[in-house]
């Protein structure tokens, strides 16, 4: 055994090994995110395979999800859908968009995936503008001292099933430190309270560790 971190990115290679199909496009998508301006902070095998597992299990047909990066995530969404399945993606850098065009063109999903190119929160105040049909799933993995904004925005563009996900809300038990400077951190606090304080969401966190040290993500359900 070696260290904690050593060991858990061994387990996750080791469940990846065993649990978790990643052909080629995939493979080459998650490698692409060296190209972007922020490489390596797209999810895991394990977390791609968890949110696609999550469209299957809620049967959602829509999905909307705050950051882009290379496409990654978008791509294991997009995947278990049907064919008339859609996934809205949004992400501020058009470098990084276009990196995720040309993966998702390789992945087989282009005419699944529309991306919109600005800061995400102003795409998602668009689609609450343009009366967008409300979406199944929410997949929040941006910067995260919007969170905040991106649940009300969420909620906006929502119905009664809808589930949510944040991830990165743990950040190696930073969100413990209510003193923080740290506004990604204030963020993540700011949403714990106001998801407690609203009755029209359910909702649970866990913890989790893996290749990317310790973090977690937070799982909800409009009520």
């Amino acid at each position: 055994m070696g260290t904690a971190q050593d060991d858990f990115a061994a387990v996750d290679t080791y469940l990846t090994t065993h649990l978790i199909h990643e052909d080629q496009a995939l493979a080459d998508t998650r490698r692409s995110s060296a190209e972007t301006a922020t490489p390596g902070i797209d999810v895991t095998a394990n977390m791609g395979a968890f949110l696609g597992l999550l469209v299957q299990i809620s049967g959602a047909t829509r999905v909307l999800e705050f950051g882009t990066l290379a496409g990654y995530s978008s791509i294991w969404m997009a995947r278990a859908m049907d064919d008339d399945g859609a996934v809205v993606t949004l992400d501020i850098d058009p470098a990084a968009v276009q990196v995720a065009r040309r993966n998702f063109h390789a992945a087989g999903v282009a005419e699944r995936i529309q991306v919109r190119i600005g800061p995400a929160l102003d795409s998602a105040r668009a689609l609450i503008e343009e009366r967008a049909e409300p979406f199944d799933l929410v997949f929040i993995d941006a910067d995260k001292a919007n969170n905040p904004h991106y649940l009300e925005a969420s909620l906006e563009l929502s119905h009664p099933g809808t589930v949510i996900v944040i991830d990165n809300v743990v950040r190696s038990g930073a969100v413990l430190e209510h003193d923080s400077t740290d506004p990604d951190i204030q963020g993540i606090r700011t949403l714990m309270e106001l998801i407690e304080a609203d009755e029209r969401l359910s909702a649970t966190a866990l913890q989790t560790v893996g290749l990317k040290g310790w973090d977690g993500f937070l799982l909800a359900r409009v009520n």
